[in-house]
């Protein structure tokens, strides 16, 4: 009789042990896979971010040169005399700053226009300093007047006869772009019009920036 209840005793005493192994191994590949679960989540938060920070770089953070240019052009009064020769001209037009390419704003300094021909100086416009807005383009209204008198030993004549007078604008606009208050980039842009004018007909024939 002593000898059955040690062989039950021990019986019992594996089945124990069995099971408690087994309630542990249990134990043990929940612990498993929790971390599994959790670096997989981990790895997925990790290519998310990198993902965001690509995008980012390659378009929200990514700065591009703002445009300077003349806009629209109203010829008011146009005169040209070819015997002399000579030319007066007045006109309105738009000075267009162009940053809508940059997720920031654009904040520049004074400038100047200067007006030429073949190179020599016939104006100067001021430019105020001032800002354009995230992915917007400002306008601010002007008055040109133009004339040959400061032109010396120059082929005005020879181009008032072919019919057209081509006439340059010149300008450079600096400041910064800045983004999502964080960042702030120098950058500075350069207006290169052609204004051409039909001397006939008194207009504007063509206006090209680049």
């Amino acid at each position: 009789m002593a000898e059955k209840n040690q062989q039950f005793a021990a019986a019992n005493g594996y089945s124990r042990n069995d099971a408690e192994s087994a309630t542990l191994q249990s134990e043990e590949e929940l612990k498993r896979q929790k971390r599994i679960k959790m670096a997989i989540y981990i790895s997925i938060f990790v290519v998310f971010q990198i993902i965001v920070i690509t995008t980012m770089s390659l378009t929200v953070m990514k700065v591009k040169t703002p445009r300077f240019r003349l806009g629209n052009i109203n010829v008011q009064s146009f005169e040209s005399v070819q015997a002399t020769p000579s030319f007066d001209t007045k006109f309105t037009t738009q000075i267009k700053i162009k940053n809508s390419a940059n997720w920031g704003s654009y904040k520049f300094n004074a400038a100047n226009i200067t007006f030429q021909y073949q190179g020599a100086t016939l104006a100067v416009i001021d430019v105020a300093k001032g800002k354009a807005g995230w992915l917007s383009t400002i306008k601010r209204n002007a008055e040109v007047s133009l004339n040959s008198t400061a032109l010396t030993n120059s082929n005005l004549g020879s181009d008032l006869s072919s019919g057209v007078l081509t006439l340059n604008s010149v300008g450079r606009l600096n400041g910064k772009v800045a983004i999502m208050f964080i960042m702030k980039k120098k950058k500075a842009t350069n207006m290169n019009c052609t204004i051409a004018f039909d001397v006939a007909a008194k207009t504007l024939k063509s206006l090209q920036c680049k």
